[in-house]
């Protein structure tokens, strides 16, 4: 995130972030449920406490709470270190960092993206600046086996697009399939969306 951006981004951050319902998917209004175990909740939480003691602010969330089920709260934590263990490690849970850097090195933050970690499964890029989509989507050509421009980077669909990261992400091609002489190769997918998401909400949540 530019810097310049970023205060009032964080605010609205904080603010979208508040309207997530976490509970029971028995009960229709909740957006979130828990995670699938309880390995996988210490796994999480323990990437958060590591970020904390690492320096790391915890910009909104960072609660769970194991009584009724594995919950946690949704997490962005900012961190000034690009390399810090919960950006260079992957997480599957509610939980993102922010990086912020100066508006000037934004071709050098590419980079250092690229760079930083060994996996590469989902990436995304927003921007209203095309010039600026396409020199991301040039430098970060390797940096994400699913890669996304103005759209989430989650909800891969299954048959409708390859799903499957690079580097230590794996390809999670099926034996068989079309996409098994991928695994020879480095595939990538792109997603473009021109139609910007206005909220996070399903109807169900409203």
């Amino acid at each position: 995130m530019p810097e310049s951006l970023w205060p009032e981004f964080k605010q609205r951050l904080q603010n979208e972030c508040k309207k997530i319902k976490l509970g029971s998917q028995e009960d229709g209004q909740h957006f979130m449920g828990p995670v699938i175990s309880k390995q996988s909740f210490d796994k999480i939480t323990s990437y958060i406490e590591k970020a904390k003691q690492a320096g790391g602010e915890i910009v909104t969330g960072g609660g769970s709470d194991m009584s009724t089920g594995f919950f946690i709260e949704p997490t962005v934590i900012q961190t000034k270190d690009p390399k810090s263990i919960t950006m260079v490690e992957e997480i599957f849970g509610p939980v993102i960092t922010a990086y912020v850097y100066p508006d000037a090195e934004y071709e050098e933050t590419c980079k250092l993206i690229d760079e930083t970690t060994t996996y590469a499964l989902t990436g995304a890029v927003f921007s209203e600046d095309r010039a600026a989509l396409l020199k991301a989507s040039a430098l970060l050509r390797s940096a994400a086996g699913n890669f996304y421009l103005n759209d989430k980077c989650t909800g891969a669909v299954v048959g409708q697009q390859p799903f499957g990261g690079a580097r230590g992400s794996g390809t999670n091609d099926k034996a068989g399939g079309p996409y098994l002489v991928s695994r020879f190769l480095n595939p990538r997918s792109i997603k473009e969306n021109f139609i910007y998401p206005e909220q996070l909400l399903y109807p169900s949540n409203e």
